[in-house]
This record gives structure tokens, sequence and C-alpha cells, in this order.
């Protein structure tokens, strides 16, 4: 009958997500310097060339409505607009604010969504209908009809670099995006990474600051907690200045964060007898105990097995001991220490419902918890108007491994959970227990000198020829079959490049020398900005002849060096 013209063929589906944001709406009062920045980019999106701008303030300088204006000049123009987040999470704090602004929600495009959501939002994507997408990395390759402005906000988190198969690093990938089609770029930051604050100290990119926080709100008081003069009592880890600094916010009524980025109760459980160790048979990495789960965990490889009641090596009974804490032990401490706070965890494994993350995100805002217990979820995009006291239970934890960004990364994250105290009226405090207070990080947070840091930090790189001065290209090779995965390194080792402008390191055995039963070796080529290290490479791989069961990633400026 259809092919007779007697039914008539309507294809249903869901309407577009974002089809007709009120880019008129009046956003908040600007000031002057936001006002600025806001000009500039609005001018940008109206230039219709590409141009790429750092949108650099300290936390709660209001970068937010200062993109806002942004999009809301793309949308004017009859363009779509992608704003790339790094966490899913920060997605739950930003949609309420958008809709405030724009009056409907921004169509989200992350994991997380079913097939249905996915389908519809591709389709409005592809139609045009669909104007602003928020997402995580993926959403990138959208297939947009008319794009016209890429936001990229905490453009210095490491999440952006897809490491497992297809490795890109999608704020780079963004960039090349929004060159090819001719149209500006903003990467917001209080934080940036050392690559793009050297774009914008060369001239390429164009640097947009804002210096003072929004509405009269102060940066938080600095307080270094040296462990080895404060130390905590045997088996805690919260130092009496601390403690202390908990006891009197909680009489003040005000709420209180304690950071620790570590998952579960403790990161290794060994035997008092005998000194075995729980480590992951697939995964060179100790296991990590998750006391509320009463299981043994490996975080790289998703192995788990109950604790068990006997040791394996000397098969003595209840022998376990665990050391170090985790975030499920700060809070046995604080319930110990403090029994009338009203406290809560907040980590990726324990809270990984969107909708259960959101509701306890409102229940933050809310005030209905004192004490705030947070991995690195909680340390960025996040406004709690009673937050006045964070406290950073190991704040050397990210300075530990040879990555050449330990100290950049281990600052960024630190300013910013420290930037979460006292956003709005009431002052902030911040507490980072530390065993090394005179490192160059501790100091450069006590002060608030984060562009001496960065002036430090670039001038330790480029003395030691590293990225941004240089250019890094990780070679892993990976297989199952310990002796293959030796001789295929070793024989791209001896045939690695080597000559003026261009070094290659290794082979050596991975820091996770096997990882989920794969055995790994590492080789690190090192060159001159000005060599193609594409081509390099893949003249030199290309000529190797490699087993079909290894497997050879090239990770172009690798972020890691696991």
């Amino acid at each position: 009958m259809a092919d007779k013209e007697l039914l008539e063929v309507t294809h249903i589906y869901s309407a577009a997500p974002c089809r007709a944001p009120q880019w008129e709406k009046q956003g908040v009062q600007l000031s002057e310097a936001q006002e600025a920045a806001a000009d500039t980019m609005k001018e940008f999106v109206r230039d219709g060339q590409f141009h790429a701008a750092l949108l650099d303030g300290v936390t709660g300088a209001g970068k937010t409505e200062v993109y806002f204006e942004a999009i809301a000049e793309a949308l004017k123009n009859s363009k779509q607009v992608l704003l790339l987040l790094p966490e899913i999470a920060l997605s739950n704090a930003f949609l309420e604010r958008f809709k405030k602004r724009f009056g409907c929600a921004p169509a989200l495009w992350h994991s997380h969504l079913s097939t249905g959501q996915r389908k519809t939002t591709w389709r409005g994507v592809a139609e045009g209908e669909t104007k602003v997408v928020v997402g995580a990395r993926s959403a990138l390759y959208l297939p947009y009809q008319d794009l016209g402005l890429i936001i990229i906000d905490e453009e210095h988190d490491p999440a952006y670099k897809q490491e497992d198969g297809v490795i890109y690093h999608a704020r780079d990938m963004a960039i090349v995006r929004a060159h090819i089609g001719k149209f500006p770029i903003l990467l917001v930051s209080a934080t940036p990474s050392l690559e793009t604050i050297s774009n914008c100290w060369s001239g390429r990119y164009a640097h947009l600051h804002l210096p003072d926080r929004h509405g009269g709100a102060r940066l938080p008081d600095m307080h270094i907690v040296d462990m080895k003069a404060d130390k905590p009592d045997r088996q805690h880890f919260i130092a009496p200045p601390l403690l202390e600094a908990l006891e009197a916010n909680l009489e003040a009524g005000e709420q209180s964060l304690l950071f620790l980025n570590r998952r579960g109760y403790a990161p290794l459980t060994i035997c008092r007898t005998c000194g075995h160790r729980m480590a992951c048979p697939r995964c060179t990495a100790w296991l990590v105990e998750h006391k509320k789960r009463n299981r043994l965990e490996c975080h790289h490889c998703g192995y788990f097995h109950q604790v068990p009641k006997t040791c394996p090596e000397c098969d003595d009974v209840e022998s376990f001991a665990a050391c170090g804490p985790g975030v499920e032990r700060i809070m046995e401490e604080v319930t110990a220490l403090l029994p009338d706070a009203r406290s809560v965890i907040l980590a990726s494994d324990m809270n990984d419902d969107p909708e259960q993350l959101k509701a306890l995100l409102a229940d933050i805002r809310a005030h209905k918890y004192d004490i705030v217990i947070g991995t690195q979820i909680i340390a960025k995009g996040h406004h709690f108007p009673k937050l006045t006291l964070v406290g950073v239970i190991d704040a050397d934890l990210g300075l530990q491994g040879g990555d050449l960004r330990a100290a950049e990364r281990t600052y960024q994250l630190l300013h910013q959970v420290a930037g979460r105290a006292g956003r709005e009226e009431l002052p902030g405090r911040v507490y980072l227990q530390t065993f090394y207070p005179e490192n160059k990080v501790m100091l450069a947070l006590a002060g608030h000198e984060r562009d001496t840091f960065l002036d430090v930090e670039a001038h330790e790189r480029e003395m030691a020829h590293m990225p941004p001065y240089s250019r890094l290209a990780g070679i892993i090779v990976s297989g199952k079959d310990e002796r293959q995965v030796l001789d295929v390194s070793k024989m791209l080792g001896q045939s690695a490049p080597h000559g003026d402008g261009i070094i290659t390191l290794g082979p050596a055995d991975a820091p996770f020398y096997r990882l989920r039963g794969n055995y790994r070796r590492r080789l690190l080529v090192r060159a001159d900005k000005k060599l193609d290290v594409q081509k390099t490479l893949a003249h030199w791989i290309g000529n190797a002849k490699i087993p079909s069961t290894v497997r050879v990633y090239i990770d172009i400026d690798p972020q890691s060096f696991f």
C-alpha cells in the first residue's frame, strides 16, 4: 500500500534538544574586566575567522558569565556552539546556570546517555536544530551543520587526553577543528596549562584576564601545615591545626571540605606477620581496600576479590593491616573525632549515577552536610555558598613519580580545590598538609603566586628541552607474551631515530610493567619543534616487522608516562 501511495510515510522522532535558546535574555551585571573580555570574544565571533583566546581568571572570577556572552553572540548570528567539559559531573552544576541564562537546557553528549538520547541529539545537531551542545571530548566529533564557536572549560584538565584506542587530545583537536572551520575557540581556566600560557606569551593566542573574584569575594587565606612538626595522632591523618579549624567551622555553622585524591579505604593492604602485599594478578599495582564493600580492587583493570581471612603467603589468620588513607578512612576518622557533624563522601566510584550525584550536590549546596570528604570530582566547577574551609589531607600526593608535569598538575589540582572556599561573602581558609613545606608548589599556593610558579616551571622545562619547548612522542610496546614484547622493543630501540634535533630514550620497562594482563615497554622520542615528528615516526615504525600479537602504540605529546 505504501508503494501504491495509499499510505503516507511519516517519520516520528523526539524533538531536537536546545532548539530555541533565548540569546537575547540579559545575563548578570558584569564587572569592567568581565565586560572587556566578553566584548573581545563577541568581536571574534562576529569576525567569522579563526581566533584562539585564553580566558584566564582566578577561581570564582565569573568566567562562565563571560563565555555566556560569547555563546549569546554566536546564537544571535545563527551559529551552533560546542562547550566541552572534562568531567560529566560538572555538567550537573552547569545546567541550571545555562537554563537560567538562556531559558532552556543545552543538549548533552557523554557516555552515560541512553541510545535514544544519543540519536535525538545526533539528529538535532546534524539538521542544525540543536544550537548548543555541552559534552565530554567525544562531542567534538558530532556532525555540526554550522558550528561557530567552541569553548573548552578547564582546558588544562588531563581528562581531555584520550589514551585508549585512538589516542588524541580533545583540546588540541578542537583548536584544529576551529582553524579548519574558520571560527573562534575559547580556552577557559584558572590554572592554564604551560602549553596554552606559552602560546599567549608568544602572541599566538589572545589573553583575556580576570584578576579578581566576582561580587567582591576575596581569595581564601592559605595555611601550610608542616606534617613533620604538627603530626597527627598514630593511625590518624588529620593534623591538629586542621582539626581545630574543622571544629571552629562546625561551631560557626559553616561547611568544610576535606580533599584527598584517593578512592577507597586504604591504597595498600599488608600482612603484619610476613609483609606480604596484596597485589593485582593482572597489573603492576597494589589492590585498594574498599571497606564498605569488604573487598580489594584494582583501579586499573577492575579486578577485585573479597578481603581474605588468611594471608596467602604465611597462612596467618586476620593479620592484614591497612596502610595509608583513602576517603573512606578519612570519613571514619571524621566520624570518630566529630560525631555531631553531618558528613558525606563524594567520589566517582561511590556516586557514579548522574541523578544520584545531582541530588547529592544539591544537598551540599542546601547545607544538609557539614563536612564533605571528596576526591577530584569536587575540585572544580562547583559553587557551595556556605563552604569556607578546605583541608587537603595529602598535598604531596601528586608530586610522586617521574611525570614531567607532576609539579604543574599538583599546583593546578590544589589551586582548583582551594578555590572552593569562600566564594561568596564569607571568607575562606585553606589548610595544606605537607611534608615538603619548602616545595615550590606549596610556596606558590601559599602566596597566591601562580605567575611566578609558571615562570619557574617554564624556565626549568626550557633548560631541560622539554615541552612546550620541544616535542615528545611515546612509543608503547604491549602484548601478552613477555619475550615478544622484549624482542620488539629491543628491535625498535636499535633502529630508533637519533641525530641533529632528535633523540630516542629507551626501551625501558613502563612504570606499570603489566597492565590488564599485557606486558609493556616504552620508548620516548624528543625532537625539536621544527622537525616533522609524525613523518619520522611513520617511517621508523612502518619499516619494522612487528608480530600481530604485539601492539605498538604511538602517543604524540604524551600527557602521562605510566
